[in-house]
């Protein structure tokens, strides 16, 4: 009669060290998925800084060439590009001022003197994207760290021809040689 309870015991103890085997496989997995998650949060937030940065770049570009006259300039502060009163209607280069995706923080400003020509991330973590940039920011290839990644505009040399942005109330222009 002391079998049963001795076979109760080892029993249990299969059971426990199956448990237990079984929650260890549970958190290896869940490291596994956890470490996949956060790979393609951090590509995620990658993708966000390519965007943001070039509504920067193109928010820049397009103030300068929407600066009337012949003397283009630059834009002093990030409130230019929301908000730019030199027209009778205020002019919006860029919807908000967007926060770097990467690091949470502002973007950290480039500037030509108290010109504003660019932005760059604060951030010093590793990038996953190396190469296949679009041809906008193809200047990336290679960039080990977010802060080499410089979203700038770079006015053209004086002499050279220079572009003109349609206005929003323009139209597109029309082919010609078609048929009447």
């Amino acid at each position: 009669m002391l079998a049963q309870p001795q076979i109760k015991r080892t029993a249990r103890g299969i059971v426990l060290l199956a448990l237990l085997l079984t929650l260890a496989l549970m958190a290896v997995a869940l490291m596994g998925a956890v470490e996949v998650w956060s790979f393609e949060r951090q590509r995620e937030t990658e993708a966000e800084l390519l965007y943001v940065g070039d509504q920067y770049r193109l928010a820049i570009e397009h103030y300068y060439y929407a600066t009337p006259g012949a003397g283009k300039t630059l834009p002093a502060s990030l409130d230019d590009l929301v908000e730019d009163q030199r027209f009778p209607v205020p002019v919006r280069h860029l919807r908000r001022a967007y926060a770097d995706p990467v690091s949470g923080q502002a973007f950290e400003l480039l500037r030509n003197g108290e010109q504003i020509s660019g932005v760059v991330s604060g951030s010093t973590k590793t990038t996953i994207k190396r190469s296949g940039f679009s041809r906008a920011d193809s200047a990336f290839e290679g960039f080990e760290t977010y802060n080499q990644w410089r979203f700038l505009f770079s006015p053209p040399v004086a002499g050279k021809s220079s572009r003109k942005l349609p206005s929003p109330l323009s139209h597109p222009p029309v082919a010609s040689g078609g048929k009447p």
